[in-house]
């Protein structure tokens, strides 16, 4: 079987399009705060990045097996390449679907279950700040579950939802993740908020650009071809969309630099915006390996804007 253009193109899409959605889902960050060490953390990680890897390489290459058994021809317009697992399900005896069926609910319902434990979490502590009762944020997420039902019930392709929330966190998570590093502790919300509205819009820009029209460079946010258009648009968004938010997020961060500077020389302030903070020099003397807390900084730190 020869090589396809769509599969040299997925070696950079489908990595670039996990590993950010991944950093935008709340579960994961759930998991990783409610890790007591690092330690706990390191080990829960690996252990589910390589039970992941094993699921993942097995379900993988059952596209391959569907190719090589001739179940799926790639050259055969009618039959869709993001349905060959299901092409080489058909072949297979009964006890094996049933296994496949009882593996597909129990990952969906764990994966779901998680996605309603950090909508509860994420409204009731950042939203609500722990001052409305849980039983009303939960009631709150099980009203809002309907219309998603049917939002995924009536959508043409369920994979063209993943795609557009891939592209909206392949523009956001890169400006995001940089914050995250005391290196830049002069990076603000500000870049973050322009960074991810300007990968979107530098996805738009490339595609009027590649289509020579607006319209269809609109309709490339939304992805309508999906992965399978056989050209370089979805490529081109997952390429526009991380580097353009970037772009825009340092391009951000020197217009906010500029301004701070233009209006502490106006009032005669001193120019402060670079200045690293206190916290992040400060020490508390004391035994770490008696106490792993003794060694710790508490900050009440929760960021600025600008």
């Amino acid at each position: 079987m020869d090589a396809s253009l769509l599969g040299w193109q997925l070696l950079y899409i489908l990595p670039v399009a996990i590993l950010t959605n991944d950093f935008f889902l709340s579960q994961f960050w759930i998991r990783t705060f409610a890790s007591k060490t690092d330690k706990d953390l390191w080990i829960g990680v690996s252990l589910a990045a390589g039970a992941t890897l094993i699921i993942v390489t097995l379900v993988g290459a059952t596209g391959l097996l569907a190719t090589w058994s001739g179940v799926f021809d790639p050259t055969n317009p009618e039959q869709s390449g993001s349905v060959a697992f299901f092409y080489l399900i058909e072949q297979l005896p009964a006890w094996t679907v049933g296994f496949v069926l009882l593996m597909v609910i129990a990952l969906s319902t764990a994966a779901f279950d998680s996605l309603q434990s950090a909508m509860v979490s994420t409204f009731s502590n950042d939203f609500c700040r722990n001052k409305l009762n849980i039983w009303f944020i939960r009631g709150a997420v099980i009203l809002i579950i309907f219309p998603v039902v049917v939002l995924a019930l009536k959508a043409p392709s369920i994979l063209q939802i993943y795609l557009i929330s891939d592209l909206v966190s392949a523009s956001t998570i890169p400006v995001l993740v940089i914050g995250l590093s005391n290196r830049f502790y002069w990076w603000r919300g500000f870049e973050v908020i322009v960074g991810g509205l300007g990968g979107i819009f530098t996805v738009f820009l490339f595609g009027t650009i590649y289509y020579g029209n607006a319209l269809d460079g609109a309709k490339l946010i939304l992805l309508e071809n999906g992965l399978y258009a056989n050209d370089w648009s979805a490529f081109g968004a997952f390429v526009a969309a991380p580097f353009g938010g970037l772009l825009w997020g340092f391009g951000a961060c020197a217009l906010r630099l500029a301004a701070l500077w233009v209006l502490a020389k106006v009032k005669g302030h001193r120019f402060d915006a670079l200045d690293r903070p206190a916290y992040l020099d400060r020490r508390i003397e004391g035994d770490s390996d008696a106490d792993p807390t003794a060694a710790l900084v508490v900050v009440d730190n929760k960021g600025k804007f600008f």
